[in-house]
C-alpha cells in the first residue's frame, strides 16, 4: 500500500474497486477524476455511466473504504456525476444526431400495461437528471399523451431546408411525440404497412430531439411492421419485453422476444406487470389474479434477466387516466418503487451494452 498521500496513491488504492455492472476497475474506466488532497481530506469525482445507477451508494461506499486505508486520511468526499455512454454505431443503421441510446419497450400482446411501463420508466429516468425522449410508436392506439398529461397539447411543425420538423411535447422531464398529436381524438388510423413505416421514421429523424441520453420507443403489441422498421432503421441498445404472469401472455411474450433476437436486437430483460393485486382497503393482502411465477420462469428458460415484477394497484390506473404517472403521484407505493428500480436496471444494462 502506498505510504504517501497524493493523487497517485489515491488512484492506486482505488484501482481494485470495480464497477459492479461492468466488472472493470473504476480507474481503468476513467470514472475517478479530479483528485484533490488538503491535509488529511481527500476529495474526488466519481463519474457513473448513468445518472440512474442502481448501485450508486454501494460504489461510493467502496471508494470511501478503499481510500480510508491510506495513512493520514481523515475524510473522504465523493462528488458523484454521470456521463451516459453512446451506443455503438452500426454500418447499416442510421443513428439520430444527439441521441445516445435508443431502446424499445414492447410486448407480445396488448393489454399487459406496456405503455404504463414505458411512461413510468421514462419519467423515472428523467427524475434522476437523465435527458429522456419517448416515441409513442403505437400508431393505432396512441395513449402516451394521456398518461403524461399532454392529451390537449398542440405541437408545432416547423419548415426547414431539410424538410418539416416536429417539436416534441414536454412534461415531467420527458420529450414526447405521438400520432395522437396529429389526429383528432376520435379519429381512427386506417393505414397499411408502408404508411406506418413512414411515420415511425419521421418520428425518429424529423423531430427536434436535441441532446438525449435515452430515447424510449413504446412499441405497438405484436411482431409486425413497427418492430421491423425500428430494428432496421436505428442502432438499438436493446428491447424490454413486458408481460403478465398469465400463460397466454407469456406465450406471446416469448414470440416477441425471439423476434427481436432474430433481428439482431439485444434483450435487456423481461418486466412482469400485474404480478399481484393489492386491495386499497387491505394493503397487506396480495392476490395472484393472473397466476404467479411466470415471468421468472420465462426469464430463466430464455436466459434473460427478470428486471422486475410490478404489483397491480389502483393508483397505477388512476395515474394513467389523470396524466400523473404513479412514480410522480405515489412515489412511495410498491408499484412506483418497483418501476423506479426497473428503470435503474434498464439504464445499467444499456450502459453495459454500450461499453461492452
Amino acid at each position: 500500500m502506498p505510504d504517501k498521500l497524493d493523487a497517485s496513491s489515491v488512484l492506486e488504492v482505488l484501482r481494485p474497486v470495480q464497477d459492479p455492472e461492468l466488472q472493470k476497475s473504476l480507474v481503468e474506466l476513467n470514472m475517478i477524476r479530479n483528485v484533490e488532497i488538503t491535509g488529511g481530506d481527500v476529495r474526488f469525482t466519481l463519474v457513473l455511466t448513468t445518472p440512474a445507477c442502481p448501485l450508486r451508494e454501494f460504489i461510493v461506499e467502496d471508494c470511501q473504504k478503499a481510500v480510508k486505508q491510506l495513512p493520514g486520511v481523515e475524510t473522504v468526499e465523493v462528488d458523484v456525476t454521470a456521463e451516459t455512454p453512446q451506443q455503438k454505431s452500426l454500418p447499416d443503421r442510421q443513428g439520430i444526431s444527439g441521441v445516445k441510446n435508443i431502446f424499445a419497450i414492447s410486448s407480445g400482446k396488448g393489454g399487459v400495461g406496456k405503455s404504463t411501463v414505458a411512461v413510468n420508466v421514462a419519467v423515472a429516468l428523467a427524475s434522476t437528471g437523465a435527458k429522456v425522449g419517448l416515441i409513442d410508436a403505437d400508431i393505432y392506439g396512441p395513449n402516451d399523451p394521456t398518461m403524461l398529461g399532454l392529451a390537449d397539447t398542440q405541437v408545432m411543425v416547423q419548415q426547414t431546408p431539410e424538410g418539416d420538423r416536429l417539436e416534441p411535447a414536454f412534461n415531467y422531464g420527458v420529450k414526447l411525440v405521438s400520432m395522437a398529436f396529429l389526429i383528432d381524438r376520435d379519429q381512427p388510423v386506417i393505414w397499411r404497412g408502408p404508411m406506418l413505416n413512414g411515420i415511425i421514421r419521421q418520428f425518429l429523424y424529423q423531430v427536434y430531439w436535441g441532446e438525449l441520453d435515452y430515447l424510449i420507443v413504446d412499441m405497438p403489441p405484436g411482431t409486425g411492421d413497427a418492430q421491423l422498421t425500428l430494428a432496421q432503421a436505428v442502432p438499438m441498445s436493446g428491447a424490454v419485453i413486458v408481460t403478465t404472469p398469465q400463460e397466454v401472455s407469456l406465450l406471446d411474450s416469448r414470440k416477441g422476444l425471439k423476434m427481436f433476437e432474430q433481428l439482431g436486437v439485444s434483450i435487456l430483460g423481461i418486466v412482469e406487470n400485474m404480478t399481484y393485486f393489492v386491495p386499497p382497503d387491505l394493503p397487506d393482502r396480495k392476490y395472484d389474479i393472473f397466476g404467479s411465477g411466470g415471468g421468472q420462469k420465462t426469464a430463466d428458460e430464455l436466459g434473460v434477466p427478470l428486471l422486475g415484477a410490478i404489483p397491480l394497484e389502483m393508483p397505477v390506473r388512476q395515474g394513467g387516466d389523470s396524466g400523473v404517472p404513479i412514480v410522480i403521484s405515489h412515489p412511495d407505493s410498491a408499484s412506483a418503487q418497483e418501476l423506479t428500480a426497473i428503470a435503474q436496471k434498464i439504464a445499467a444494462r444499456v450502459s453495459v451494452m454500450a461499453l461492452a
